[in-house]
């Protein structure tokens, strides 16, 4: 199948409570920063590849990505970091028609991600895609449309619509599932806890690559 030119957002706007504020993807697994890990995961995949973040972009000049801040105020959620990507691959990247989102806490994304999805869309004839395992959908892991940024900014900034499973309700979605053995591709870092269970897995995903 051919697939179109996907950029890459990785997410990283939030405010990081449950893990007790700051940066949460520069928290360390295995010696290298979460971010570190989301990058090398999904960056090859991937026809360009920026960071969404609010605050001082300094923080992350040494990932060498363009960081791109929320233009929706007051911490919106990740539908504003999705929207963030939309609007600067249009404005920057015309050439791209879609964008892929991954979570800046989630070190062990699949290396299959855009191309499943891709597939999933073109076999289903889907607007948006996203991310399933377990029983458990990702929606912060997903597939996006560039065109449809002008109706994300209405339902953002006029309907107040934050809730991302809300959203893409309104179009057809390809829910593309990945096992969970020998560790859940998604598992996120989001409590200080879940830092121990990241270092080993990390152990694991070392084993399995």
């Amino acid at each position: 199948m051919t697939r179109e030119a996907t950029l890459g957002v990785v997410l990283a706007g939030g405010l990081s409570r449950r893990m007790g504020g700051g940066d949460k993807p520069m928290r360390m697994i295995g010696g290298r920063t979460i971010l570190a890990r989301v990058i090398e995961r999904v960056g090859p995949q991937c026809d360009g590849l920026i960071l969404n973040a609010n605050g001082e972009a300094a923080r992350f000049s040494a990932f060498g990505l363009p960081v791109v801040p929320d233009s929706v105020e007051g911490f919106a959620g990740p539908l504003a970091g999705v929207l963030a990507a939309l609007d600067w691959a249009a404005e920057r990247r015309p050439d791209i028609a879609f964008v892929v989102s991954a979570a800046a806490d989630c070190p062990f994304l699949p290396r299959d991600l855009v191309a499943r999805f891709q597939d999933a869309r073109l076999r289903e004839g889907a607007d948006l895609a996203v991310a399933k395992s377990g029983d458990q959908t990702h929606p912060v892991i997903g597939l996006w449309k560039v065109a449809l940024r002008a109706e994300l900014r209405h339902a953002l900034v006029v309907e107040d619509c934050r809730k991302i499973d809300r959203w893409t309700a309104r179009y057809r979605l390809a829910t593309v599932e990945w096992p969970t053995i020998p560790l859940d591709p998604f598992f996120n870092a989001n409590r200080p806890e879940d830092l121990d269970e990241a270092e080993r897995l990390a152990s694991l995903d070392a084993q399995a690559s």
